[in-house]
């Protein structure tokens, strides 16, 4: 039984912006823009309303450079910016979570079984402009999970998609082909507990020097290491690694507390 802790949301590197968060702990959440216009997905940076605010996911950004639409120096700006789908994952609402990144998170999140939990962090920003931190948003425990293979056979591809269809990986496969069909595919499909905090994110990161070295870079807090015994990732949270953690998933759920219930304890 473990936890893996996935890095997730938009960015300075995707969307151009961090989500909001805001001095009473309520937070924003931001999907990152998806890689291409052609997905199933119905949400776009223009219809993704703020939790907190009478703003869109758009109105926070001036312009997006998707990637990797097969489109050299791609600038999406204005009404088609506001057009422009969101990457919905992980998504909340369905408890679903899809992945291909190669740097520990296919590994890690492949090796999960019924009970454990995925917790998802991303940037956030105070609208003061004080330093930004990498937070845990939410989390959920895991249900099933299923892998796409890329060599896969038609069949087993359509039967894996159709099984998943609110993940966003998907709604952008078209017919039995992933959006990027020479990767590995995880998709974890979650429940309760789980679910986007109310409020109090709790802050992963610190911002620092670390000895031997001349800049600062994030580095993931030693409390954490700590206290949820990670085992694997690394410190240095520039790049949102995945971290695999040791501690169970229940009394991970029982120290967080659940989504709709969290005080502002941290860990």
């Amino acid at each position: 039984m473990t936890v893996v802790l996935a890095g997730v949301g938009a960015d300075t590197t995707n969307l151009g912006v961090l989500g909001p968060l805001y001095d009473d702990g309520r937070f924003e959440y931001l999907p990152i823009p998806e890689k291409s216009r052609d997905t199933d997905e119905r949400e776009s940076l223009g219809s993704w309303e703020l939790r907190h605010d009478d703003r869109t996911a758009a109105e926070l950004a001036s312009s997006i450079t998707p990637r990797p639409v097969r489109e050299p120096e791609l600038t999406v700006e204005g009404t088609e910016l506001a057009e422009w789908p969101v990457h919905h994952d992980p998504n909340f609402e369905a408890l679903t979570y899809g992945e291909h990144r190669t740097s520990g998170y296919v590994s890690r999140l492949s090796g999960l079984e019924a009970g454990d939990v995925v917790g998802f962090y991303a940037g956030l920003r105070r609208p003061d402009g004080d330093r930004a931190h990498r937070y845990l948003i939410g989390y959920f425990t895991v249900a099933s999970v299923a892998v796409l293979e890329p060599g896969a056979s038609p069949t087993e591809r359509r039967r894996i998609l159709a099984a998943h269809p609110e993940n966003a990986h998907a709604k952008r496969a078209r017919g039995d082909r992933p959006f990027l069909e020479e990767k590995r595919i995880v998709i974890v499909d979650g429940r309760e507990p789980g679910g986007l905090f109310e409020r109090h994110p709790i802050r992963l990161s610190d911002y620092r020097v670390k000895p031997g070295n001349e800049r600062p870079a994030y580095y993931l807090r030693e409390a954490v290491a700590t206290n949820w015994s990670v085992r694997e990732g690394g410190e240095n949270m520039t790049y949102k690694p995945a971290y695999r953690c040791a501690i169970e998933g229940e009394a991970f759920v029982d120290r967080i507390g659940r989504p709709g219930e969290r005080s502002s304890a941290s860990i």
